[in-house]
């Protein structure tokens, strides 16, 4: 999330517009959602996630990459912030490149906790969507 917010300018100048769906409810989103410069869905539920059949696996956590991430994207918050009572912290992540006419154009699901594309990536994906 961090180097998304950063070079957000990079993003949006290639015409994507980001929106970043968490499990969390929408009051555990409010407290964080003005330091994020994107937007956000609150699908605590899950909705979203089977509908584009985004898994939970222990492996989320498994992963020491998803352990680095978690302790450099805490810099500076609480625990609480990083868990939320009630909320299962096994979720994939999957990306998603949604051209404008509704259709997956790019997918990638991730194998652990910190398995997402880089802003390189998702340039790169986008470029070759529109080209």
């Amino acid at each position: 999330m961090r180097s998304i917010s950063q070079r957000h300018n990079e993003i949006v100048a290639a015409g994507v517009r980001e929106v970043v769906v968490f499990h969390s409810n929408a009051d555990a989103l409010l407290e964080f959602q003005a330091d994020l410069p994107f937007a956000t869905i609150a699908d605590p539920d899950k909705e979203l996630f089977r509908e584009f059949s985004v898994e939970s696996s222990p492996k989320a956590l498994l992963n020491p990459r998803a352990w680095s991430a978690a302790t450099r994207g805490m810099k500076g918050q609480s625990l609480r912030g990083a868990v939320g009572l009630g909320e299962k912290h096994l979720g994939l992540p999957a990306d998603f490149l949604i051209g404008s006419d509704g259709r997956v154009l790019a997918a990638k699901y991730g194998g652990h906790a910190d398995d997402q594309w880089s802003v390189d990536e998702l340039l790169d994906e986008a470029g070759s969507a529109s080209g």
